[in-house]
């Protein structure tokens, strides 16, 4: 008999699609299929709308809490009937769900995606609400990949970091020791910064393999000021969202300059501050010349990966496509690994990276028909 299916769904704060994937954990590790699912623009502008206070919270929410949990279900609906595969053959979804706002130093963080939806519109078993457990437990919450990570890609002869560069970025260390126990923990922005900006001045949704900063000279004042930010200098555990880095802050930090740099250059920096706080962060690490393997969304960002490779040099980079697992769907398959967990009643967090005062099952349960 087959071993179960579980479906994974990915909405991160990049807002570019929802990751959907298929995946076996028995007797190894499989991507069966994924899918890409648009977010429509008009639910992407509410989205957006929500991320800052405003007026009506309450009304706008539950609306989109229901939008979003349609939203869910049909991309893991479009993704069984693309694939072949049955809805009897599912065991569980595990549904990250949207982020609307994650303040750890106030032990909160929302996540959007009404499960009773997705569970009613799919029949399926569904695992939501991942974060809060472990912020209970005196947890940041944040990130969770890292005990994925450390499942799935944890080599005995070589120390390896994985870094996400998703709309925020992380890190991941695995050291070959595995008395060593897993770390990780957010550096700070990864695409969302540059594409916030790139939205505003060009209005495109990304700024394809970083031509427009490439095109830009890298203003050094601006860039050392955003590094003086406190929290590139925090020690772990530490996450981060769009409440601290975003365009207002971007601004922000412009207006302190004695001359206005030109928007091209803004963005050369923003991807600079990108690829620096990744590098700085690795190479604290003290590693015994690791393996460097990038995934998300960023890794296709061919001069922030250029950027990652000079500062890095000589360790090794690449994506974890050479680890069989393309970096587009690492995260969704990290959260439906999640639901696999919870349902076997094992821990998802690692205390360690988040700070939680110990191992603990994550999420909250929906079943299906």
């Amino acid at each position: 008999m087959a071993a179960p299916i579980y479906i994974g769904l990915m909405s991160g704060t990049s807002l570019d699609s929802i990751d959907a994937v298929a995946v076996r954990f028995e007797p190894e590790f499989e991507l069966i299929a994924s899918h890409s699912e648009p977010i429509p623009a008009a639910i992407d502008r509410r989205i957006h709308s929500m991320l800052n206070p405003g007026e009506n919270e309450i009304e706008r929410l539950g609306r989109l809490d229901l939008e979003l949990g349609e939203l869910f279900a049909r991309a893991t609906l479009n993704l069984i009937q693309q694939s072949g595969l049955k809805r009897e053959d599912i065991a569980a979804i595990g549904s990250h769900g949207q982020t609307i706002r994650h303040r750890p130093e106030a032990n909160f963080t929302l996540q959007i995606g009404d499960a009773n939806v997705i569970a009613e519109h799919t029949g399926i078993t569904t695992v939501t609400d991942f974060r809060r457990r472990d912020m209970a437990a005196g947890g940041q919450g944040a990130p969770l990949v890292p005990a994925f990570h450390n499942a799935l890609f944890r080599d005995k002869t070589r120390d390896r970091v994985l870094v996400n560069i998703g709309g925020m970025a992380n890190i991941t260390i695995l050291e070959a020791d595995s008395s060593k126990p897993v770390r990780g923990f957010d550096t700070g922005p990864g695409n969302v910064l540059m594409d916030s900006w790139i939205q505003l001045h060009h209005q495109s949704s990304f700024d394809c393999d970083g031509q427009w900063a490439a095109s830009g000279q890298v203003n050094q004042t601006l860039l050392n000021n955003m590094l003086a930010l406190p929290f590139f200098s925090e020690e772990p555990p530490k996450s981060t969202g769009r409440e601290q880095f975003n365009n207002l802050w971007v601004r922000q930090m412009v207006r302190q300059l004695d001359s206005e740099p030109l928007a091209v250059d803004v963005q050369a920096t923003l991807l600079d501050l990108t690829a620096l706080t990744i590098a700085d962060a690795i190479k604290a690490q003290n590693l015994n010349n690791p393996q460097i393997f990038l995934c998300g969304g960023g890794s296709h960002n061919a001069r922030l990966k250029n950027q990652l490779n000079f500062l890095l040099k000589p360790f090794e980079l690449d994506t974890t496509s050479v680890l069989g697992l393309d970096p587009d769907w690492v995260e969704a398959a990290a959260f439906a690994w999640l639901a696999h967990r919870t349902l076997k009643q094992l821990s998802g967090n690692e205390p360690q990276v988040t700070g939680a005062e110990g191992y603990r099952p994550l999420g909250a349960i929906y079943w299906g028909q």
